[in-house]
């Protein structure tokens, strides 16, 4: 089976992607976007190395110049895709899915994954089965082995970026990469901001000793490596390093959620002016509290990247992101990326002197989501709603993506995955007792 959203698609490798069907989606990812070169790159999972050959040998037989990022961060290759002359970008990787799972994401001339509209039509070309003539001149690959740098040497130059601060507090930081595509890239930036760097599971060699998403369950080897190391701070990153999750001094996890809200903090002191902030409608509601204090707003999307990004174009925002540890900073470039965010989060500890991350979170509003799931091959949606309005019915009703059902301090978002054949029930409230409640009184 393979599965088809507005993230690209993804599914069990030997199974989903045989050679025709990969053919198929470069096929029809040529048709739709303007011609010119196209940037690649993956991440590190060993399957990807064969899709990526037969991605770009189909794709220089359509007369396309290919550059090669090879193993390379999903936010590099839209970084390079903005910043150049390219017609788009491919990218292969099934983010947070284990690694006998692969896919690819598809990348617009501006850097962008591609809109839902524009998926839509993909997908109903790769289904036609349609292919487009060969061209008579092949088209060349050729590797950038700089990528990764210039993205870097990009992030520490963004204008909210306080060099010299951070450089100053000589942050000693423990990574845990996941062996996936940021394996050198987050190491590397964080040389530049003149860290002391630890690194954990930074081998880039696709084995996932841990669980791929960087959730605080799964963070138990770099908890004791921020102990052991006397640090300031824990990174970790999932397999094409988008999404960044944040340890504090004494091994514990804040949780994916602060992420966004700490980065977004750091933007708006910096800015000193009030900013729109755009977000989807499972991130917390702290961001919403931290930004009233910088007279700043939140507007909130459905859930998924582009749905994001889309938004902040509507509204010329500066500032978005997910609650799943993703930021985005158009300054930077319009999607999620965990180096823009690492350099945000030190930005923030260095803009008070003495400040630890223990000390910046108690700062902030405090609420806890709790996030479970149910499989949808055993549940009738419909009546799942319907039951659950029932339930509810004293909440205010968002039917933007899924179904949310609101209160002042709380509330319980029930929606399909993009990625996964499940529904996801999101619930947050301040304390981790009542959000569980919430939870339990809609599964039982």
């Amino acid at each position: 089976m393979i599965i088809q959203s507005i993230s690209g698609v993804r599914g069990i490798t030997e199974t989903a992607f045989p050679v025709e069907a990969i053919k198929s989606y470069v096929h029809a990812f040529h048709n739709l976007i303007p011609a010119g070169l196209i940037y690649i790159g993956r991440d590190s999972r060993p399957s990807g190395e064969n899709l990526i050959e037969i991605i770009s040998e189909e794709l220089t037989k359509l007369g396309r110049d290919v550059v090669d990022c090879g193993i390379a961060p999903t936010p590099t290759v839209q970084f390079m895709v903005e910043r150049s002359e390219a017609s788009g970008g491919l990218i292969v990787t099934a983010s947070h899915n284990p690694d006998e799972w692969n896919g690819i994401k598809f990348v617009r001339e501006d850097g962008t994954f591609f809109y839902p509209n524009e998926c839509e039509q993909l997908y109903k070309s790769v289904a036609k089965k349609t292919r487009y003539p060969l061209s008579e001149k092949m088209g060349m690959v050729l590797p950038d082995q700089n990528c990764v740098l210039k993205h870097v040497i990009s992030t520490i130059e963004l204008s909210c970026i306080d060099l010299k601060s951070i450089k100053k507090r000589n942050f000693k930081v423990v990574i845990d990469a996941v062996n996936g595509a940021g394996s050198d890239a987050l190491p590397l930036l964080l040389e530049y901001l003149g860290c002391e760097v630890f690194t954990i599971y930074c081998n880039k060699d696709g084995k996932f000793k841990r669980g791929t998403e960087p959730l605080p369950e799964n963070l138990s080897d770099l908890s004791n490596k921020v102990i052991e190391s006397k640090a300031d701070i824990g990174f970790a990153i999932d397999p094409d390093a988008d999404r960044l999750a944040v340890v504090n001094e004494m091994g514990k996890p804040l949780g994916e959620e602060y992420t966004l809200v700490i980065a977004a903090e750091s933007y708006l002191i910096n800015s000193k002016k009030p900013e729109k902030i755009v977000t989807n409608l499972s991130t917390t509601m702290a961001l919403e509290h931290m930004a009233a204090k910088f007279d700043s707003t939140v507007i909130r999307t459905a859930v998924g990247e582009i749905n994001v990004v889309k938004r902040m174009k509507e509204e010329n925002a500066n500032l978005g992101g997910e609650g799943n540890g993703g930021v985005i900073l158009k300054e930077a470039h319009l999607g999620r990326d965990s180096l823009v965010a690492a350099a945000m989060i030190l930005n923030r500890l260095a803009q008070d002197e003495n400040s630890s991350v223990e000390k910046l979170f108690k700062s902030l509003p405090f609420f806890t989501i709790v996030k479970d799931k149910i499989d949808i091959n055993d549940t009738d949606e419909k009546s799942l709603i319907s039951k659950a309005q029932a339930l509810y019915s004293d909440a205010a009703i968002d039917t933007t993506d899924g179904t949310k059902f609101c209160w002042d301090d709380k509330w319980v978002h029930l929606r399909k995955s993009n990625t996964e054949p499940i529904i996801r029930i999101y619930a947050e409230a301040s304390s981790e007792e009542e959000a569980k409640k919430l939870i339990s009184l809609l599964k039982e």
